[in-house]
């Protein structure tokens, strides 16, 4: 099991997050995944090996390829980590707004 600060920080980087984006479009090579970047396929293997150490991907062989995917399972902690944060925002915001005003 991963951490969900492994997650975060994977997604920190800017070309993770890119090629993370991408695959949430849909599942691809290493080799379609560099096409589309302007990074090497040697960089996007090193980007997805800590991608899918966050658990954030996860691939299957197809051939020759590895064909990579976005794990609902990894983004499942984080969708949680987002709901406590937005949880906690609006309770504050509640309390903020139904405290008496100072005069």
């Amino acid at each position: 099991m991963t951490n969900t600060n492994d997650s975060w920080t994977a997604l920190g980087d800017t070309m993770r997050r890119a090629i993370f984006e991408l695959l949430v479009e849909d599942p691809r090579s290493v080799t379609e995944l560099a096409r589309a970047l302007p990074v090497t396929r040697s960089a996007v293997s090193q980007h997805l090996k800590v991608l899918k150490g966050a658990g954030l991907v996860v691939d299957t062989p197809a051939g020759k390829h590895r064909i990579y995917r976005v794990d609902p399972n990894g983004l499942a902690p984080l969708r949680a980590d987002l709901d406590r944060y937005w949880m906690k925002a609006l309770a504050a915001y509640k309390a903020a707004v139904e405290q008496p005003q100072e005069e």
